[in-house]
């Protein structure tokens, strides 16, 4: 009983990365979408996020399934805990990423932002693909390094963030009503994908040493 208990553990984990590769992948293509007004790709993003629910609704019910059967004790029932929680903040980065994807579908085949933020997009966006792609390996290796890797990254998309709110509420924004909504969620929705993957790196680096950051 005691290695099916083992390989069900395994299996969580390596679902969590399933998903959590399925993420970065959807990041990368709506960030992809939105800097590039290319309706296509969003559409794909839009399309790949049921994916990433339904992947994250079965593995949730492994997890239960697991507390129920094994009901495990001490580290593994923090192992199986911490699956349903960071099951969810992948979840909603997805959401993150197909709202990011919507707002290109929805100004096509416009830009959604003015061209003065269109370089801050352009870097937030790779910030948070490197975030994504980051958050998979530390689920794979547990390895500290690189959740605090992750809280740095989040940093710089902080600063971003708030730059954008500096430069739609500034004296010299020329925006339309339209621009200014739009560039405020689209800043919310990349700052929030991030926000969600430093949650996750946390409840990793719990798991592998014991002591929450």
């Amino acid at each position: 009983m005691r290695e099916v208990f083992q390989q069900e553990l395994r299996e969580v984990q390596e679902r969590l990365v399933e998903i959590s590769t399925l993420v970065a992948d959807s990041i990368d293509n709506a960030t992809r979408a939105f800097n590039e007004s290319d309706v296509a790709l969003a559409e794909t993003v839009i399309e790949d996020d049921q994916k990433i629910d339904a992947l994250a609704t079965e593995l949730d019910e492994l997890a239960i399934t697991i507390l129920a059967r094994q009901q495990p004790v001490a580290r593994d029932l923090r192992i199986v805990v911490s699956a349903l929680r960071i099951s969810a903040s992948l979840e909603r980065m997805g959401d993150m990423a197909e709202h990011i994807a919507q707002l290109a579908r929805y100004r096509f085949p416009e830009k959604v932002v003015p061209k003065g933020l269109r370089s801050t997009f352009r870097e937030m966006g790779a910030l948070d693909v490197e975030i994504a792609r980051k958050l998979t390996e530390l689920l794979e290796t547990e390895d500290t390094a690189i959740a605090e890797h992750i809280r740095n990254e989040d940093d710089k998309v902080d600063a971003l963030h708030l730059a954008v709110f500096d430069k739609v509420l500034g004296e010299t924004w020329k925006g339309e009503t339209v621009d200014t909504v739009d560039a405020t969620l689209a800043s919310r929705y990349h700052e929030r994908f991030a926000d969600h993957a430093v949650s996750i790196a946390k409840k990793v680096q719990y798991l592998a040493t014991g002591d929450w950051v």
